[in-house]
């Protein structure tokens, strides 16, 4: 069986953690650039600063996808690159890179996937509050403007933020990532408020600026949960229930940041629970938030086993000796994304599309000169064989984005995380295909068929 006809094949990036040139050509700082200056906060003091060059060899790097077979490319575009007070002046020789990246694409054939939002919130604006200034939603609209402006008669597909529950729990909550500030939890909710708002709002932007017709998305991601043995009724039911559950004191979860979008309103589980720390919020800030989209993305890497003890609770499953983990400690789990993409459409209706699956791994340059990881191939064959399943059974997914396409900056572990399908020697900058970007091309080329 091969997948849909029609079904895209991509690979993704962020702007951040693969172009550099965090300091040319009137590049704006943002919060990232400035949390690297910070001693001790990202691995071995490692910066973004010139990363994988992107900037530089973007050429050179289309022509590697080219050469894989790739089919659509999801990449970022950096807010004060464009803007570099976040509002107000135009940058032109940050909106010309992209015009150039874009063009090299269409010119090879890539379709560009272009995530408005993937992290690099621009220093100024988080000088005035950020995402807690109750303008942030303006501002992120204003900035969108200029995404159509300047690049919609080109681009057609876009994804208005990626992972809000990560950059609003690790930046905000638990410190983990910029801004790495933390407010009450109050004040957590207040800005995932406006997050939405600001993801509302880029809809609507995109809607009425857009020079063609728009399709438009959103990527989260959230906890999520397998059943323990998936021929047990009541565990595929404890497994179900907890993807859509939401914790006390947490934002990292799925529906919280699903539910307003496309219901309109906030979980009612949720309203209870968060109580008097929940944000004041008008009837017309939902009919924003939930300002329709064409699909929804799903970043999904792992999840945890759960099962019910005989009184019906659930209870979280360990794993059996010798999981496969992946260089982040994190266990492996492919059936993810059969159950995640089955349980997420049947409870929004709308198309999926795996915007972003991948592994870190232990890869290293051979004696031959090339790169042999087979850990990865196998991680994909077992995650895209359960995708498949998914589809056959009439789940609706469109596409598979693989993350990433090249190593690269993995934001607070530096560069000690090799996550792609190409490899980078960070001293040269020189690119290896590894033999999982060799494979993924067969993928590609049979649309599935080989797995």
């Amino acid at each position: 069986m091969e997948f849909s006809k029609g079904f895209k094949w991509g690979v993704s990036t962020s702007a951040y953690q693969i172009e550099g040139a965090a300091l040319e050509d009137g590049k704006g700082l943002s919060i990232w650039d400035m949390k690297c200056r910070q001693p001790g906060l990202v691995f071995e003091n490692q910066t973004g600063e010139i990363t994988c060059d992107h900037y530089h060899r973007y050429k050179e790097d289309v022509k590697i996808m080219k050469d894989l077979g790739i089919q659509v490319y999801r990449m970022s575009i950096s807010w004060p690159r464009v803007l570099p007070q976040g509002v107000g002046e135009i940058n032109p020789k940050g909106v010309d890179f992209y015009n150039r990246l874009i063009d090299e694409l269409l010119k090879h054939n890539i379709e560009p996937f272009i995530t408005m939002f993937h992290w690099d919130y621009p220093q100024k604006l988080y000088e005035k509050g950020g995402w807690l200034n109750p303008d942030s939603s303006n501002w992120f609209a204003e900035y969108v403007r200029v995404l159509m402006d300047n690049y919609s008669d080109r681009v057609k597909n876009w994804i208005t933020l990626n992972e809000p529950q990560a950059f609003v729990r690790w930046g905000h909550y638990e410190l983990n990532d910029a801004s790495g500030i933390k407010p009450a939890f109050s004040e957590t909710l207040l800005a995932a408020h406006n997050v939405l708002l600001s993801h509302g709002k880029a809809v609507q932007t995109v809607r009425q600026y857009s020079k063609q017709d728009a399709i438009v998305g959103y990527a989260p991601v959230g906890d999520l949960y397998v059943p323990y043995d998936e021929d047990v009724a009541t565990d595929v039911e404890a497994a179900k229930k907890e993807t859509f559950s939401i914790k006390p004191l947490t934002v990292f979860n799925s529906i919280w940041w699903m539910d307003p979008i496309f219901n309109g309103n906030y979980p009612e589980e949720g309203r209870k629970l968060y109580g008097e720390d929940m944000p004041e919020y008008s009837d017309e800030d939902m009919k924003i938030i939930s300002s329709p989209i064409d699909y929804l993305g799903l970043n999904m890497y792992s999840a945890k086993h759960v099962s019910q003890d005989k009184d019906g609770n659930v209870i979280e499953m360990p794993r059996e000796p010798g999981h496969f983990y992946t260089h982040m400690d994190s266990p492996t789990e492919p059936k993810v994304l059969y159950w995640g993409s089955k349980w997420f459409y049947d409870r929004y209706k709308k198309p999926i599309i795996i915007t972003e699956n991948g592994m870190p791994n232990m890869d290293c340059v051979s004696a031959d000169g090339c790169v042999h990881d087979p850990q990865r191939i196998e991680f994909l064959r077992r995650y895209l064989t359960s995708l498949k399943k998914a589809c056959k059974e009439g789940v609706d997914v469109r596409g598979y984005f693989q993350w990433s396409f090249m190593d690269n900056f993995e934001w607070s572990h530096g560069f000690s995380k090799r996550f792609g399908l190409v490899y980078v020697d960070y001293t040269t900058r020189q690119r290896i295909i590894k033999d999982s970007g060799y494979w993924y091309k067969d993928v590609i080329r049979t649309n599935g068929k080989i797995l």
